[in-house]
């Protein structure tokens, strides 16, 4: 029996929209396994797979990794069959808010960003995100900490996307300094944010912690909106946490992000500021 590796695939979220895609990329794959008279041993075997991922991922239980996809198609000779689920496979690996999330951010023209303990999504490195991850609670394990880091990094896209949106981000001064990760992640990633902020379609805001009266203190604040003239938004101190599309509550919180925004350092003062964080580890 080939022991192989666990790393075919990822863990199918109970409820997720994507299973039934998932169960039909495992039955393509048993048929075409099948038809080529080949057993699940032998197919692991091939591979370099365990037994019991190869089992899981023909049940369904197991999103199929692109890469894997790809070889079982070329060694089933499926004609493309098996190959042709890989993007969609890609997509299914991220976890369900995570491309919810991202679904709106493709739709975005603007984006209002206000962010008062950690450093934004969209801003963060590789390193810094599965670090921060990691403090999370409860922990994630191995499998789900990857698949948040991934679905993190893969929002990064909207920045490549033409037209692209407009990005206003302010950061509270705490998140350029609490060392998550270790120093040397910390410095990588005010390294990165000053390279971001360069962008002519990104706005790179500090507010300091000095500047204690202003709505921020209300929690982080996320405005996205549309071409459509709509918009989504949200807020920790209000509408429960939820996000809202109401033009009343919209108005609210473009009301204490304008506020913020006035306040905070300018984007030229910011960059400045962020240099001397990052002199000063």
């Amino acid at each position: 029996m080939s022991e192989g590796v666990d790393e075919a695939g990822w863990d199918v979220e109970p409820g997720d929209e994507m299973e039934p895609l998932v169960q039909a990329v495992g039955r393509l794959i048993k048929v075409c396994r099948e038809a080529a008279g080949v057993t699940v041993p032998e197919l692991a075997d091939s591979l370099g797979y365990g037994e019991d991922m190869v089992r899981k991922i023909e049940r369904g239980a197991r999103i199929a990794r692109p890469e894997f996809l790809d070889r079982v198609d070329t060694f089933l000779k499926a004609q493309g069959h098996v190959r042709s689920f890989m993007d969609d496979m890609s997509k299914a690996r991220y976890p369900k808010k995570v491309r919810e999330l991202a679904e709106l951010e493709e739709r975005a023209v603007e984006m209002l960003l206000y962010s008062n303990h950690n450093i934004h999504g969209l801003l963060q490195t590789e390193e810094y995100a599965r670090a921060l991850l990691r403090t999370w609670r409860p922990t994630y394990s191995p499998d789900q900490l990857e698949r948040m880091v991934a679905g993190r990094m893969a929002r990064k896209s909207v920045f490549e996307r033409s037209p692209t949106p407009e990005f206003s981000f302010v950061q509270e001064e705490v998140t350029l300094r609490r060392p998550v990760g270790d120093t040397m992640v910390l410095r990588r990633q005010l390294e990165h944010m000053l390279e971001v902020a360069q962008l002519p379609f990104v706005e790179l805001q500090v507010m300091p912690t000095a500047r204690a009266n202003h709505p921020g203190t209300g929690g982080r604040i996320q405005v996205l909106k549309f071409a459509d003239g709509t918009g989504l938004g949200r807020t920790d101190g209000d509408f429960s946490g939820r996000p809202v599309s109401n033009p009343r509550q919209l108005r609210i919180l473009d009301l204490r992000y304008g506020i913020i925004r006035a306040q905070a350092l300018t984007p030229e003062e910011s960059l400045v500021f962020i240099e001397q964080a990052l002199g000063e580890l």
